[in-house]
């Protein structure tokens, strides 16, 4: 059992503790509220069994563990060249059937440097060379086994629209080299994933296709697209397919979102918008800027915050958001922009992304706002187990 006590908590549910306790019991939260309901406030009373943590808080903050809803950290592994890169099959345009589990190397230095800045969780999956990428997996941060580490797996289908379908494939005298193909070409997959669904759904003896099966969750509105689309045009692209198929989707990236507010106000998708804190090294980004979270988010749209990493480091993920409040948005929707937004967004907000009693107990405490680049992490837990730990900080009782 871990007992954290004299907290600042900010909860990202109805009711914050300025000065909390919160206890945590076989990886789940049990107990929440202000110190003066804890009867047993003397950490060494609560010590006494022998099997119990316990945290001082000293007043810093503490709040949910941190969300990252787009990455590649551990499948483009940092410090290695083509070794490390696992992230996108060029010779094929569509690759439904790979599965990011297979290629995420937890031992990719990209973890802790996760874990030392708060973030707790991440939505990883394939890049975005081909039409369809793969299945994208939501896991922990902490581990050496990715099978231990996995939340939800499959979690997302990722699909790319624009240049990078374009860019990769115009050499090599294969389609897709328009934009016009990129939509065909997701089109037609979807047809014959749709007609195999309707096969195995009139006859359930039908023989697995490999191919096919793993749009099955897609089809049946238990996993969402994760479309890769930065210019308007492409946004709404998506939007026509995903509607014309009655799917479910994220917009990853969404560059010229705030070009198209009321276009994607009336779509109902939510936002991963970034990776802002990055070159326009493209023609698609020209328009990137980190208003854009702001402005979708003020206007009804759930949006979340992503580092893209490698792109942008995934450490920087709080600072993103942080930029993102700079440049408009409101500090509450920055905080949920890598909170309880994005499990949200990443369809995991029954276990994370706020502190409430039967939640993971995933936590990161700060000596201040981690949108604010001075702030430290103190502390980062995760299912009540401290994965890392600043040993300054003198936080353990």
């Amino acid at each position: 059992m871990l007992v954290i006590i004299h907290g600042n908590i900010k909860t990202m549910e109805d009711q914050d503790y300025p000065d909390g306790y919160l206890r945590i019991e076989q990886g789940k939260i049990t107990a929440i509220g202000n110190m003066e309901e804890i009867q047993e406030s003397n950490p060494e009373a609560m010590k006494a069994d022998g099997m119990t943590q316990v945290l001082d808080a000293k007043g810093n903050l503490v709040m949910p563990g941190i969300i990252e809803a787009h990455c590649h950290m551990g499948i483009t592994e940092e410090k290695k060249g083509m070794e490390g890169d696992d992230c996108n099959e060029t010779v094929d345009p569509v690759t439904p059937y790979l599965r990011a589990v297979d290629a995420i190397n937890p031992m990719d230095d990209a973890f802790h440097d996760a874990l030392k800045a708060g973030i707790t969780a991440a939505m990883i999956g394939p890049g975005s060379s081909n039409v369809v990428g793969g299945q994208f997996a939501f896991i922990k941060t902490h581990g050496r086994c990715i099978d231990n580490m996995i939340v939800k797996a499959p979690a997302a289908m990722k699909v790319a629209f624009g240049e990078n379908p374009k860019v990769n494939y115009s050499g090599q005298n294969v389609s897709p080299v328009t934009r016009m193909s990129i939509a065909a070409k997701l089109r037609e997959e979807l047809t014959k994933a749709r007609e195999y669904q309707q096969k195995i759904n009139e006859n359930p003896e039908t023989k697995p296709d490999f191919h096919y099966e793993c749009w099955l969750p897609v089809l049946n509105g238990e996993i969402p697209l994760k479309a890769h689309a930065h210019r308007a045009d492409d946004i709404l692209t998506a939007v026509r397919i995903a509607k014309e198929f009655g799917l479910r989707m994220t917009l990853d990236h969404c560059s010229e979102g705030h070009l198209i507010i009321e276009e994607l106000r009336e779509a109902g998708f939510p936002a991963i918008v970034g990776p802002d804190m990055a070159s326009r090294n493209k023609i698609e980004v020209q328009n990137m800027a980190f208003k854009t979270a702001g402005l979708l988010s003020s206007n009804g749209i759930l949006t979340a915050v992503t580092t893209d990493h490698p792109v942008s480091k995934i450490q920087f993920l709080p600072i993103c958001a942080g930029l993102a409040v700079k440049e408009g948005m409101s500090m509450e929707d920055g905080f949920r922009s890598i909170t309880i937004n994005a499990a949200k967004i990443c369809g995991v907000d029954d276990r994370m992304g706020s502190l409430a009693v039967g939640k993971d107990g995933n936590i990161a405490i700060f000596t201040g706002n981690p949108m604010e680049v001075f702030t430290k992490t103190l502390c980062t837990i995760i299912e009540g187990n401290i994965v890392y730990y600043d040993e300054e900080c003198g936080l353990l009782c």
